[in-house]
């Protein structure tokens, strides 16, 4: 009996057991796309039994006991631990590992994963530019990515914007390469940001793989692709907003005017131009009648799949944006498409292809310079109104040649142009005998730009510049072509899995060729645009008639690179490039540039692997010389391609004559490349620190020089010759730490800091007076930069004020100061020969900034998420020269605490019609650029999948940003991260047009 007992309680025991197991169903999804995952292994934790997710995501696991922990694994994505508790059905959402080792990043002609690379990459993902949703691709490095400074050339709709890496290397050609798969790319403004994958950035030697054309550095974009073995999906991208600037200038009004100017005059000893001033009251805000609220949208839909053997992706977007000045007057629209497409069509063989296309169109105008809309805004007198009494608009008289009514300006512009551009990529992969595979590639370019500029009979007041007494239409029409064919052979294989190696053996031919036309007609019938064309004109004129309109740039490459690590540990990478390019003559024609890198994997030693604190730490070194050969075609050579114009039967006739004289003897300007680094993972990987210390020294410098009128270089058409006359060093350190965690399903919570410091110096400039000069300030003055030995690129040479005369005595006591009077500036004598003239100027600034910083901050709770991200620039300086500072243009406020008797301020001079030296360049147009701006606010509000069940939809997300929030600055003018780009003059403000503010709402839906 007790027998029967005992093993009735067992059977009764395991059949209670047994029953308690479950059957647990789930999905598995990108947290990120909501798009399910196949593939993804699920294993019970401390067992051998698992399963995978089939292509929808979905997963089947038998006999699971409550309690048991199931562990989700997927390469590219965090591995997640999910506790089971009854429930028979998960819904499981995978993050991307956006800092995980084994991450694939692309570092040109192949790929390392983040623990081999031995350079200095920096990656920024598509989740970063999707939340910072910018026009322009450039505009999402800067603030991500360390030692990368972007400054923008005018916040105008599809401006551009200018990229240095770790510095300016050389006073030409300072553009970084820039490759979207596999395409060369010129103008970004083509690239819609949305289509973007990732943007990896090549900043050290390890560049150099890429050969002349990287000496400036390197940016891969890769666009958004498929997956194998996933079903077609959809993405719709769309925002809507609007935009509004980010800064007036505070300037006079009528009353306030009116009384300086009165002073002014007073001071001079001329009459009175405002005797009246009780009726003038506030007058026009020119700065109020210029700036729009302008709208902006964009929509963007996307497809990617893929099957067993091929993935797909295409997208098509269009952008349409007003400016915040003249609204549509200066519209942009962007129509962009791309298409990706790969296919294993055979054992062994793969088949890759992807295209571009895009459709811009950009109403241009006039800006950042003498004359313009903003320039002229600033100026205008406040006592006139926009029109007269008669409804026209109002003539600014006496207010300078060059300041006009920028209302009448906008009415009278019409300057547009059209870009349209195709790309395409076409490879062919074949591996063979198991460790070899040999690839050909074949990239192309081509595209038509377009231009229409039209110039209506128009007077704005007597003696202006931009009066026109006969009207005419400029059409212009310039074709590029490019191509580049690489065809390359590699070999990888690891030996007794210690020994890993890798060797690519390549060669490289690039073409790009020009075709330019430009017509101007005349007497256009009616003064009217809608007739605008050379075809209605009286008479035509061929812009390029003496030619020069073509232009042809070869290079052949042959490359090799060698990679090799020891049991994950030590890392070495050493590449060979000889480039040959057809800017040089034959003597200097090729050049050969050699790259090492290093890295040794600390974590992997004995002594650090256990440690519980430091993940991974890996130091790295790295070392090479780049060619760079960006100059004009054929300056080695004389070519007949001047502006010759003869008299003849007492007719000009127009010929040809000598063009820029020819130097055959130039050769690469090369750039010695040496940075080391540090990487490091802390506290179970949620701590990410990369420091780097880096130094580019270019010598050979290609520059034009200084020669001797007598030779010819004057005339039109011609120029002095390019010789290498140069040695220019940036060095500096970057530092960027990261923090992610998950504190919770429901609250995940990152942070990332980043700063650069630079000190850039010329080291040598090989001409007869020491310097090279550019830039330009007022009217008729010096330039105000230089590139000189011993200062930055570009500094700023101007006179050192110290305060300002308050007595007659103390302008007695001073050196000699043409037409020094009480109030004025008081210049330095820096030769103490006790005259204030040109001898007498200095370094009074730096238009580069000596650190830059970048600050983002995000977390999501629930179903919320927040983003923003900061950037500052400090140590830079900003040349103020949008005052013209005639007797009768407006003036900003700051003149209202100016010089008004003894004591009463050093700071700013006293107004006078009078001759003075005020005008003169000095520190006094010099400020402190420094500025902190808030880049981005966005918040998020996603549904759930659960939410989303029976719709059709995997993602729904809304959120509203602020781009642009806000900037916290000194600098007086309108932008201080503005800067034409020039390396000799860059940082002098003639009214850039500022970069808007701007107010979006937006939709990401994935289905």
């Amino acid at each position: 009996m007790r027998t029967k007992l005992t093993l009735t309680i067992c059977v009764l025991s395991f059949y209670l057991g047994f029953s308690q197991n479950i059957q647990i169903k789930g999905t598995v999804y990108d947290a990120n796309t909501n798009d399910p995952l196949p593939g993804v292994s699920i294993i019970l934790k401390g067992t051998s039994k698992g399963t995978t997710t089939d292509f929808d995501g979905l997963f089947t696991l038998d006999n699971i006991t409550p309690g048991s922990t199931l562990v989700f694994s997927y390469i590219g994505f965090k591995t997640k631990e999910v506790v089971i508790n009854n429930q028979q059905s998960l819904s499981v959402a995978l993050e991307e590992d956006l800092q995980s080792l084994d991450e694939v990043v692309v570092i040109g002609y192949g790929t390392q994963t983040k623990k081999e690379i031995t350079g200095a990459v920096s990656v920024v993902g598509s989740e970063t530019i999707e939340k910072l949703n910018p026009v322009r691709v450039e505009q999402a490095l800067q603030g991500q990515v360390a030692g990368v400074n972007i400054t923008s050339q005018s916040g105008s709709p599809g401006s551009a914007s200018t990229i240095s890496i770790r510095g300016i290397t050389t006073n030409g050609d300072s553009r970084p390469l820039i490759l979207v798969d596999g395409i060369v790319i010129e103008d970004l403004s083509t690239i819609n940001p949305s289509d973007i994958e990732s943007v990896n950035v090549l900043k050290d030697a390890t560049a150099g793989i890429y050969g002349v054309r990287a000496a400036n550095g390197v940016i891969l974009i890769s666009t958004k692709s498929g997956r194998k073995n996933t079903a077609l999906k959809f993405d719709v991208d769309m925002y809507t907003g609007v935009q509004e600037t980010s800064r007036e200038i505070p300037v006079l009004n009528a009353t306030e005017y009116a009384l300086l100017a009165n002073e002014a005059f007073a001071a001079g000893g001329d009459d009175l131009p405002f005797p009246n001033v009780n009726s003038l009251g506030r007058g026009t805000n020119w700065q109020d009648e210029v700036f729009r609220t302008a709208p902006m949208s964009n929509l963007n839909v996307s497809m990617t799949g893929g099957t067993e053997k091929s993935t797909y992706s295409a997208g098509i977007s269009y952008l349409d944006q007003d400016g915040i000045v003249g609204g549509s007057a200066s519209n942009f629209n962007r129509l962009t498409g791309r298409i990706n497409y790969s296919l294993d069509f055979l054992k062994n063989f793969t088949f890759n292809a992807s295209g571009l296309y895009a459709l811009t169109h950009k109403n241009n105008l006039s800006e950042n310079a003498l004359g313009s809309v903003l320039f002229n805004a600033l100026n205008m007198a406040p006592t006139l109104g926009v029109r007269d009494e008669n409804g026209d608009y109002t003539l600014a008289e006496g207010l300078g040649n060059e300041v006009i009514n920028p209302l009448a300006q906008i009415a009278n512009n019409y300057n547009n142009t059209q870009v349209d551009k195709i790309g395409g990529a076409l490879g062919l992969k074949y591996n063979f005998l198991e460790h070899f595979n040999i690839e050909t590639r074949y990239q192309f370019n081509y595209s038509e730009v377009q231009g229409k500029s039209f110039a209506p009979v128009a007077f704005y007041g007597s003696g202006k510049v931009f009066n026109v007494d006969r009207n005419n239409v400029t059409e212009s029409k310039d074709i590029y072509r490019d191509y580049t064919w690489d065809n390359f052979l590699t070999y990888e294989n690891s030996i007794n899995d210690i020994h890993n190696f890798k060797a690519l053996l390549g060669m490289s031919v690039f073409k790009t060729t020009g075709e330019f036309s430009s017509f101007t007609g005349y007497d256009i019938p009616d003064n009217s645009y809608s007739n605008a064309s050379i075809y209605n004109a009286s008479d035509v004129v061929d812009n390029y008639r003496n030619g020069g309109n073509t232009f042809d740039t070869r290079l052949l490459s042959y490359f090799t690179r060698l990679q090799y690590d020891y049991d994950g540990k030590y890392l070495i990478s050493g590449v060979l490039r000889r480039d040959g390019s057809s800017k040089f003559g034959p003597a200097n024609k090729f050049g050969y540039f050699p790259s090492v890198s290093v890295g040794w994997v600390l974590t992997e030693e004995n002594f650090l692997n256990e440690s519980s604190t430091l993940n991974f730490m890996k130091l790295r070194g790295s070392y090479g010389i780049i060619g760079n050969d960006r100059i004009p075609d054929f300056r080695f050579v004389s070519l007949l391609n001047g502006e010759g114009t003869y008299v003849i039967d007492n007719e000009l006739v127009f010929g040809t004559a000598a063009g820029a004289l020819a130097n055959p003897e130039i050769k690469w300007e090369r750039q010695k490349t040496f940075d080391v680094g540090l990487d490091a993972k802390l506290f179970s990987n949620t701590i990410d620190l990369t420091f780097d210390y880096f130094q580019k020294r270019t010598e050979d410098l290609l520059v034009v020089s200084q020669v001797s009128g007598v030779l010819g270089a004057g005339a039109p058409g011609s120029s002095p010759p390019i010789i290498n006359a140069g040695i220019v060093e940036n060095k500096g350190f970057e530092f960027q730490i990261g923090y992610s965690k998950s504190f919770s399903d429901d609250f995940k919570f990152n942070m990332s800091y980043n700063f650069t410091t630079l000190e850039n110096e010329v080291l040598f400039v090989n001409s007869d007076n020491g310097f090279i000069p550019g830039g330009s300030f007022g009217v008729g003055q010096d330039p105000p930069a230089r590139m000189e030995v011993g200062q930055p690129i570009g500094y700023f040479y101007g006179l050192e004020t110290d305060g300002i005369f308050q007595t007659q005595a103390e302008v007695d006591a001073h050196a000699d100061q043409t037409n020094a009077a009480p109030g004025d500036l008081r210049f330095v004598d820096q030769n103490g020969d006790g005259i204030i003239d040109p001898d007498d100027r200095t370094y009074i600034g730096d238009p580069l900034p000596d650190v830059t910083m970048g600050l983002n901050i995000g977390f999501t709770y629930k179903k919320f998420d927040f983003t923003s991200y900061l950037f500052a620039s400090i140590g830079n300086d900003i040349v103020r020269n949008y005052e013209r500072n005639q007797s009768l243009t407006n003036k900003s406020v700051y003149y209202l605490d100016r010089w008004t008797g003894t004591g009463s301020t050093s700071e700013f001079p006293r107004v006078t019609t009078a001759a003075n030296s005020n005008i003169q360049f000095s520190d006094f147009y010099v400020e402190d650029g420094s500025y902190l701006r808030m880049q981005n606010i966005q918040l998020g509000y996603s549904l759930s999948p659960d939410d989303l069940r029976g719709i059709g939809l995997n993602k729904l997300r809304l959120y509203l940003a602020v781009n642009n929030a806000f900037t916290l600055t000194d600098y007086k003018g309108y932008d201080p991260s503005a800067s034409s780009g020039a390396p000799i003059g860059g940082g002098i403000d003639q009214g850039f047009y500022p970069v808007p503010r701007v107010y979006m709402i937006g939709i990401n839906a994935k289905f």
